[in-house]
């Protein structure tokens, strides 16, 4: 039998209801803390910077240094292609090519890259002759001459010649309408390989200038892993009579005139990686035209502006070519411990036999540093798709890509699968809005969907239904009257020790100057900081 309830049992009873629904009433009573949609935050610009071949931005392959020569003929070894040969020696820090008759000289100074910048830095030029890069194997039964013309101290033209063996298989002019000006042979001449393509500059005081450019790679495609494997990098002098004199002649990796294409790389739920204290980007390295770009690896301290070039990816479909594929998304699936992520098949406007599509790459090496091949295969998902954003959203079970399709123009579009790199389905989309640089991003704990548009608008939308929220809010944005509009938001919300909430690195869509035909060469970077509405 239980004991009796007495009175002091009431009363307590009594005391702890009414302080629960004094505390009841002070909790409701105090209003619920919103967290801010993505059009609720004021972006304030930091600063810009536009890089061209910025050296400070470059991943060294290999040099000739003429202060650094002890044993020249072991060093850099010198082939001479005719009768009559050139003095080759170093002279008062220079590397000096001297003759009085026609001669055709190759110093070789490393291996070869396609991808790679080639700097040769001139001090002076002397009489009539050519100067350039060769790429050949060790037997010179294959050879890839890019020659700058020059005669008394000016440059007169640029030529282009492959051969195998004997055989020429072209040779011909590939100066621009630039190079009609006079222009001194001395300064820098930049060869920029771009696997089916190049462009050469030539830079004494100011902007480098364009002044050469082809697409040579139905005639012979650098792409080739052969060519990676096998061919070296010389320095060529033809020389009629005269003497040039060489301050220096490199390659690197470079991250070229123009940085396009910004996405950070994240983990597999979407969130962005902050490693090291520093946020990850992959940006498209400009080269001149589609498929003339390659894939850049950045970083950046999100509180200051300190960009950082890592590193170059490529990818290998399994077919001996090495691809310059861009505006890709790449991430790290911690659940398997391997680097993945969606690119955009722009390689294919090199061959007219291709397709353009998303094609899925992973790796196990980490791709962000140095020199990269990741593996790619398609999916399924073929035509004028591009700019993916990937995610598995773990709530509803499923990988999701944003991208944008061309409908009636570029359009965002979100497809779901139960498996990363096959089998999607679109579930949301087309939105209204012509879209570029689609990405996904968490704000206040809640995903939001961006986009660009040719609006003078970066859109944000809802996830996954796509609708309309509303436009992102900036106090200088990266554009004005004159330039094109469709750039790639970057919104990330920072954890708690940043003297603001929100970072976003943008770019504009400036084109180079000087360069003949269709060119997506844009553009500067544009660094913001958010705050909230107070």
């Amino acid at each position: 039998m239980p004991p009796p309830i007495t009175n002091t049992d009431m009363n307590r009873s009594f005391k702890l209801v009414f302080l629960a629904f004094q505390i009841l009433l002070i909790l409701t009573s105090i209003p619920a803390s919103s967290q801010p949609t993505p059009d609720e935050i004021n972006f304030v610009r930091q600063g810009v910077r536009r890089f061209l071949f910025d050296e400070t931005h470059t991943i060294p392959l290999a040099s000739l240094n003429p202060n650094e020569i002890i044993g020249m003929s072991a060093m850099y070894p010198t082939t001479h292609h005719m009768e009559a040969h050139a003095q080759v020696r170093v002279y008062h820090g220079k590397l000096q090519i001297t003759a009085d008759t026609e001669t055709e000289t190759s110093i070789w100074f490393g291996g070869f890259n396609p991808f790679a910048t080639y700097t040769l830095d001139l001090a002076s030029c002397e009489g009539e002759g050519a100067i350039g890069f060769e790429f050949s194997d060790a037997e010179k039964t294959e050879r890839f001459v890019i020659a700058i013309d020059y005669q008394e101290k000016y440059i007169t033209d640029v030529h282009q010649t492959i051969m195998r063996g004997n055989e020429v298989i072209s040779h011909e002019s590939i100066a621009t309408a630039t190079q009609s000006s006079k222009l001194a042979a001395e300064g820098k001449l930049i060869l920029q390989m771009l696997g089916s393509g190049l462009t050469v500059y030539s830079q004494n005081s100011g902007l480098p200038l364009p002044i050469a450019q082809s697409d040579f790679s139905q005639r012979m495609d650098l792409r080739k892993k052969q060519y990676l494997h096998t061919f070296q990098s010389n320095l060529f002098a033809q020389i009629k009579q005269g003497s040039v004199q060489v301050n220096k002649a490199t390659s690197a990796l470079s991250s070229g005139m123009g940085l396009a294409d910004i996405r950070t790389i994240t983990y597999e739920d979407g969130t962005p990686m902050l490693d090291q204290g520093r946020i990850w980007y992959t940006m498209t390295i400009r080269g001149r035209a589609l498929p003339h770009h390659v894939q850049g690896v950045f970083s950046m301290d999100p509180a200051v502006f300190d960009l950082r070039f890592e590193g170059v990816i490529l990818f290998d479909r399994q077919d001996e070519i090495l691809r310059n594929e861009v505006a890709s998304h790449i991430f790290y699936d911690r659940n398997d411990k391997m680097w993945r992520g969606i690119t955009t098949g722009f390689s294919a406007y090199a061959d007219p036999n291709e397709q353009k599509q998303l094609l899925a790459v992973q790796s196990v090496k980490d791709p962000r540093f140095g020199f990269s091949v990741m593996q790619a295969l398609p999916f399924g998902i073929v035509g004028d798709i591009e700019d993916p954003h990937i995610l598995y959203d773990a709530e509803a079970e499923k990988w999701r890509i944003l991208t944008c399709e061309n409908n009636d123009g570029y359009k965002a579009i979100l497809l779901e699968s139960s498996t990363w790199n096959k089998g999607y389905q679109r579930i949301a989309g087309p939105v209204t809005h012509n879209s570029t640089g689609t990405s996904i991003q968490r704000i206040g704990g809640k995903r939001y969907c961006f986009s660009g548009s040719q609006e003078r608008k970066i859109f944000i939308y809802s996830y996954p239904q796509l609708h309309e929220v509303g436009t992102l809010k900036m106090d200088l944005p990266p554009w004005d009257e004159n330039s094109g509009t469709r750039v790639w938001p970057n919104v990330v919300e920072l954890p708690d020790g940043y003297p603001f909430r929100y970072v976003a690195l943008m770019m504009d869509r400036f084109n180079y100057p000087g360069l003949e035909g269709p060119n997506w060469t844009y553009g500067a970077l544009y660094l913001y900081h958010g705050y909230d509405e107070p």
